[in-house]
């Protein structure tokens, strides 16, 4: 992994959670210049504010979400916003967060429907993944963009950390947001995941 990544910027939006907190953190330490948008700075469903915000940045990493929102609206809403958004920016990498439960299984089932999955937060999942669908319909060419999520969970904070590896949906996967982190800025570093979901689980 190189640590001599300076002159390069990335903007994260939802810089405040913890998976945000975590890119911010080791994009600085790779030597990137990082601007941190939240809530007060634009609006992420907004292609306008969007592209006021990412322009002169190299990459962007989306991680954020709208407890009020339906989210079957928020997040093809933020998709779509970021794909016109960085499109108009010249912004040639998108890494957005997202989730386990939409991402399939070696069967090919999807994570959320396979036996035992807690369904309380189903309208949650699928309003995640109709905005990965979003972001697939709306991307325009020039914008390599790829969804990673935890194949499983995040594990507890404190949990050392230890490396990470690609892979499906594993229900008893884990990965430290510090490691979780270092993948998602590998991927802006050296793109190997192109208009795709995958997992990312501990090495």
């Amino acid at each position: 992994m190189t640590r001599n990544e300076s002159g390069s910027k990335v903007i994260v939006f939802g810089a405040s959670g913890r998976v945000g907190r975590a890119v911010v953190a080791e994009a600085r330490a790779r030597g990137y210049e990082v601007t941190e948008a939240g809530r007060g700075d634009g609006d992420v469903t907004s292609a306008a504010d969007v592209a006021r915000l990412a322009a002169g940045h190299d990459a962007a990493v989306v991680a954020v979400y709208d407890a009020q929102a339906a989210p079957g609206v928020f997040f093809p809403a933020v998709a779509r916003a970021l794909a016109a958004g960085l499109g108009e920016a010249g912004v040639g990498r998108l890494l957005s967060v997202g989730l386990a439960s939409v991402l399939a299984t070696r069967s090919g089932a999807a994570l959320m429907d396979t036996p035992g999955y807690p369904q309380e937060w189903r309208e949650f999942y699928v309003g995640h993944g109709a905005g990965t669908d979003a972001l697939r319909a709306a991307a325009p060419a020039g914008l390599d963009w790829a969804v990673l999520s935890p194949a499983g969970d995040f594990a507890p904070d404190g949990e050392p950390g230890g490396g990470y590896a690609f892979g499906p949906a594993d229900a008893a996967g884990r990965i430290t947001h510090a490691d979780f982190a270092r993948a998602v800025l590998d991927e802006v570093r050296a793109p190997t995941v192109h208009r795709a979901h995958t997992g990312v689980t501990a090495a």
